[in-house]
C-alpha cells in the first residue's frame, strides 16, 4: 500500500490512466469513486532498504534461465541484479552477503485462490466470513473486509514459501463479491496488506453451488437459472455505466454491485470464475461473448483440459489443483495430467490451494502435477512446470510486471530452498518480500499473538 500523499498513484496504477512517467490526471467520475474507496488508513512501510547478495545458489529465474550456481541482487527491496556464476566483485561493495551454496532460489509462490483470512484459523462461526449467502448477486461486498490480518494461516503460508496470495469470497453466489491481492506481512488491517497497486477482482460461480444454495431459497435452482441471473444482471450493469460513466463522481447514481460489474465491463476489475465442468465453461464463454466480458481464469476447471485449445485461444488462464477429485459430480472427471496438458497446448495454468492447509506445500503441489503430466508423456519440463506457482498466477491477478520471475527491477520476493523445491524434502529456510527477511529459518518469533501461548493449554 502507498501513503494518502500518493494516493493519485494508487489511481494511476489500478486503473491504467497514464504511464509512470506521466503525470496522473485528477480522478473524476467512477475511478474518482473507486480511488476514495481504496484510500489507507495505516500507512504500510517503505520497502526494505540496503543490499543483499545471495551467492552460490541455483537460481530458477521462471523466466527462462536456471543458473547453477548463480547470484542475485537484493537493493531497496528491487532486483537489481541477477547471473551466473561468480558475482561481480563490485556487487559486493556495502552488501549483505549469504552463502546460497547447496540452495535453490525461486520467485516468491503466489496462491491464486485461497480463503486465508476470511476462513481463518480457528474454523469456527465467529470467524467464518467467506460467503455472504443472502442473495445470489452480492458484487458489492469486497473480501478484504472480512480479511482477520492475525490468522495464523498467513504464517504457516509465507513458511512454505509463499509470499502473495489472492483471498476470494466463497462460491455459494453467482456474484460473490470482489476479491484482494495480498502481500503476506505482517499488518493490522487488511487494507495495508494489499499488493501495491494489483487491480481488485470479481469473484463469480457456475453450476452446482449457487443452484443448490438458493434452489430452497428465492432461486436460481437450475443452472439455466443460473445464467438468467448472470445475463439480467450484465444487462442492467451495461445499461448503469452508459448512464453513469462520464458523468462527475457527485451525480453518479451509487450502487455498490453496480460499481463492481462496471469495473468488470471496463477492464478495470479483473473476473475470476469458479467453474468445473464443460458445460459450465461454454455456458460462461456464450455469455461473456454476447457481452463482451472478458473472462480472466476459470478457478478449479477441473475440465478445463477438455476444451484447452479454446481456453488458450482466448487467453482465459486456469487455476486448478494438483489432484484433487471425486469429491462431487462435478468433480468426478478431474485428472492429475490436466495441469500439464493445458500447458501443452499453450494455456496459462496456475496450481492454487483453495486450503490452509495445501497453501503450505504449493510447491510440492506443483511437483505432483508436473510428473503426472511427464509420467503420460506430456512434452513439459520444471522451468514451465516452476511458473505454475509464480508468473502465471502473478498473470492471472494482474500482477507480473511486478512479481513471478526473478528479472531486474522486479520486487525482492525470493525464497531459498533447502532443495530442488520440486522435491519432498525442500523447505522454504529463507523467504524475503520486497527485499526485507521474513522467514530465516525456524526460530523466527511469530507474527500473530492468536496462538501464543496456547501451546500449554490443556
Amino acid at each position: 500500500m502507498i501513503t494518502r500523499a500518493a494516493l493519485a498513484a494508487l489511481s494511476l496504477s489500478l486503473y491504467a490512466c497514464a504511464t509512470a512517467a506521466e503525470a496522473p490526471p485528477a480522478p473524476r467520475g467512477l475511478v474518482a469513486i473507486e480511488t476514495r474507496g481504496h484510500a489507507p488508513v495505516e500507512d504500510a512501510p517503505a520497502p526494505a532498504a540496503g543490499r543483499t547478495l545471495i551467492t552460490g545458489a541455483t537460481v530458477l529465474t521462471a523466466a527462462g534461465d536456471r543458473h547453477a550456481p548463480g547470484w542475485l541482487l537484493i537493493e531497496d527491496g528491487r532486483i537489481a541484479g541477477v547471473g551466473g556464476g561468480e558475482a561481480p566483485a563490485a556487487m559486493r561493495a556495502g552488501a549483505t552477503v549469504v552463502d546460497g551454496r547447496e540452495r535453490w532460489l525461486t520467485p516468491g509462490l503466489i496462491d491464486a485462490h485461497s480463503h486465508l483470512g476470511v476462513y481463518p484459523s480457528p474454523p469456527i462461526n465467529a470467524t467464518r466470513d467467506g460467503n455472504e449467502a443472502t442473495a445470489p448477486e452480492t458484487a458489492g461486498v469486497w473480501a478484504e473486509h472480512s480479511v482477520w490480518p492475525e490468522d495464523p494461516g498467513f504464517e504457516r503460508a509465507v513458511r512454505g514459501g509463499v509470499t502473495t496470495i489472492h483471498v476470494l469470497p466463497g462460491s455459494a453466489n453467482l456474484f460473490g463479491g470482489r476479491g484482494v491481492t495480498l502481500s503476506l506481512r505482517p499488518r493490522r488491517g487488511s487494507r495495508a496488506m494489499r499488493f501495491p497497486g494489483a487491480p481488485d477482482t470479481l469473484k463469480m460461480a457456475c453450476g452446482e453451488n449457487p443452484k443448490r444454495v438458493y434452489g430452497q431459497k428465492s432461486g436460481p435452482s437450475t443452472r439455466m437459472g443460473n445464467v438468467r441471473g448472470q445475463r439480467h444482471t450484465f444487462i442492467a450493469a451495461l445499461k448503469w455505466l452508459k448512464d453513469n460513466r462520464d458523468k462527475p463522481d457527485g451525480e453518479v447514481a451509487r450502487d455498490l454491485a453496480m460499481e463492481t460489474l462496471a469495473g468488470v465491463i471496463e477492464g478495470r476489475i479483473l473476473l475470476q470464475v469458479h467453474c468445473y465442468t464443460t458445460q459450465d465453461m461454454l455456458d460462461f464463454l456464450q455469455l461473456s461473448d454476447e457481452l463482451g466480458i472478458t473472462v480472466r481464469a476459470f478457478h478449479h476447471a477441473l475440465e478445463a483440459y477438455k476444451l484447452r485449445e479454446i481456453l488458450a485461444d482466448k487467453k482465459i488462464g486456469v487455476a486448478t489443483w494438483a489432484d484433487w477429485w471425486g469429491f462431487k459430480l462435478e468433480g468426478w472427471d478431474g485428472i492429475p495430467e490436466a495441469p500439464a496438458l493445458i500447458a501443452e497446448s499453450g494455456g496459462v495454468v496456475a496450481i492454487h490451494s483453495d486450503s490452509s492447509i495445501d497453501i503450505q506445500r504449493l510447491n510440492q503441489e506443483a511437483a505432483k502435477a508436473f510428473h503426472a503430466g511427464v509420467h503420460a508423456g506430456v512434452a513439459i519440463d520444471a522451468a514451465q512446470a516452476l511458473r505454475w506457482i509464480t508468473w502465471n498466477p502473478a498473470w492471472i491477478l494482474g500482477i507480473e510486471r511486478e512479481v513471478g520471475s526473478l528479472e531486474v527491477g522486479k520486487r525482492a520476493d525470493v525464497v531459498m530452498w533447502t532443495a530442488d523445491p520440486f522435491s519432498v524434502y525442500a523447505k522454504a529456510e529463507r523467504v524475503w518480500i520486497e527485499g526485507e527477511l521474513v522467514v530465516d529459518g525456524p526460530r523466527a518469533a511469530p507474527w500473530s499473538d492468536f496462538e501464543l501461548g496456547r501451546e500449554v493449554m490443556p
